[in-house]
């Protein structure tokens, strides 16, 4: 993500803002008041043109946060103030997970290659040699690129001695694996929701935050006020998001007003299980290979574009659905609220019959901060459910495999490949797998995001850092096998 911490960002900001006109007297009015709050008349700096401009921008991004789609719900004659009593009154969110603002699209150029003043224009011309489209000549001793000409290929970029040449990208197109973005007729991006496996990639990588999540914490929060008993359901990526100890958490969870906390590694354990049971059958069966799916990026990859690949899939249900299920075993009454870094997980939430809603981590993040809660003050807590160290692997780019493997044993050989990131060129890899009906290994975990979870487009903190806290944490929980 563009940003130093995501506590500095200005939607982080505005979510702090809407959860205290929450729990304040006067929700309504105050929401109303968040953009005028945010940037009054007096304000000096601007990071656009006018903050007339940025107000409007501002207003957009609490309607996301309210839960409304700014290109389906967007009517400039309705206040904040009436948004937000729309969002009190409405059962749940629907339509689609992401949105768009396009008042906050800088309108990038398309993506294309550029000559720089390193250029020596040397005899070699390597890049015009190496165009297959004749699009690179010498202008007054320097290549020039017609851009009319030119495929995006970067052949020229690839050859250059003097790294000459440079790719200006479209951060949001180039994040994208599978072409769901494109430009309007005005140059602003849109998004084929048809196309988009909600991966999440374009909202971190567009350094204008123009992307944004359909959030439900506000129907979280009214659920709360209506006395309704919510289980927060934590991602086992949670290990390294926070500045405070699981234990730590559990309280901190309830002060928010949860009713009970529960790892999703406990799921993960089950995951872990119910997929190495299925990888020896299929094995013995004489399948080619089987992959993972617990990313819900991956598997809706494979209904949108790769359905050749559907047969290799485990029919084995993610992390988050069995600890729901164990979530309503202990009381049908609970709500659950799945709480992760993925924004995939939206769209399983609203197809899984035992969850509720779904939150990010850095929703959660701003509930923290705006009502304070001091990780220190809170004393250790228990989650509902125990959980291993297998499913708490599972956050991390092998951990999944290394808790399969774990549970398979000795009983069939496991030769693992891991597709670390879903992009073009895995894609092409998944693809090639699926047509030749083999593969170099036998079990293929897919990670969408590269690092594994960790590595979520609604994370908090440094992927390294984050890493090493989900690793350490799961290298010191019990294992399976001790038992």
């Amino acid at each position: 993500m563009y940003f130093k911490s995501y506590h500095s960002t200005i939607n982080h900001e505005v979510l702090n803002l809407i959860t205290k006109a929450f729990f304040s007297d006067d929700f309504a009015g105050n929401v109303n008041a968040i953009p005028i709050q945010m940037r009054p008349r007096d304000q000096k700096a601007s990071s656009r043109c006018c903050i007339w401009r940025e107000r409007a921008i501002i207003r957009y991004r609490c309607m996301a946060f309210l839960g409304f789609a700014i290109e389906q719900d967007d009517d400039e004659l309705k206040s904040l103030a009436e948004y937000a009593e729309m969002a009190l009154k409405r059962d749940s969110v629907t339509s689609t997970t992401l949105t768009f603002i396009d008042e906050a699209c800088n309108a990038c150029v398309r993506t294309h290659y550029e000559v720089t003043n390193a250029c020596q224009g040397c005899l070699a011309q390597a890049c015009i040699q190496s165009c297959p489209k004749d699009a690179i000549t010498m202008v007054q001793g320097k290549s020039h690129i017609d851009s009319n000409l030119c495929i995006n290929c970067g052949k020229c970029l690839k050859v250059c001695p003097y790294h000459a040449i440079v790719q200006i990208p479209i951060p949001c197109e180039v994040a994208c694996p599978i072409g769901a973005i494109s430009k309007d007729v005005s140059g602003r991006q849109v998004i084929d929701y048809d196309l988009c496996i909600f991966c999440g990639k374009c909202m971190a990588q567009c350094p204008f935050a123009a992307v944004l999540e359909k959030s439900q914490m506000l129907d979280v929060l009214k659920a709360m006020r209506s006395g309704e008993k919510l289980v927060a359901m934590v991602a086992p990526a949670i290990a390294g998001e926070f500045d405070a100890s699981m234990a730590k958490l559990v309280t901190a969870l309830k002060k928010i007003g949860f009713a009970q906390a529960a790892e999703v590694s406990s799921g993960a354990d089950i995951t872990a299980h119910k997929e190495a049971e299925e990888f020896v059958e299929r094995m013995e069966e004489g399948a080619p290979f089987m992959t993972t799916s617990c990313c819900p990026a991956y598997t809706m990859l494979v209904r949108k574009h790769l359905t050749d690949l559907g047969e290799f899939v485990s029919d084995t249900r993610t992390p988050m659905h069995y600890t729901a299920a164990k979530v309503k075993a202990v009381d049908s009454n609970y709500k659950t609220v799945f709480i992760g870094p993925c924004v995939a997980k939206r769209k399983e939430g609203a197809r899984d019959e035992g969850v509720d809603y779904v939150l990010t981590f850095q929703e959660l993040g701003s509930l923290f901060a705006a009502l304070e809660i001091d990780f220190e003050q809170c004393e250790d807590g228990e989650y509902m459910f125990p959980a291993m160290r297998e499913g708490r692997s599972f956050p991390v780019t092998g951990g999944v495999t290394a808790g399969i493997t774990a549970m398979i044993g000795d009983r069939t050989e496991v030769k693992p490949i891991s597709i670390n990131g879903l992009d073009k060129m895995s894609m092409r890899e998944l693809k090639r797998y699926s047509q030749k009906r083999e593969a170099p290994g036998n079990f293929i975990e897919v990670m969408g995001c590269e690092g594994g979870c960790v590595a979520g487009p609604a994370n908090l903190i440094s992927l390294k850092k984050a890493t090493k806290k989900c690793q350490d944490f799961a290298k010191n929980s019990p294992s399976i096998l001790d038992k």
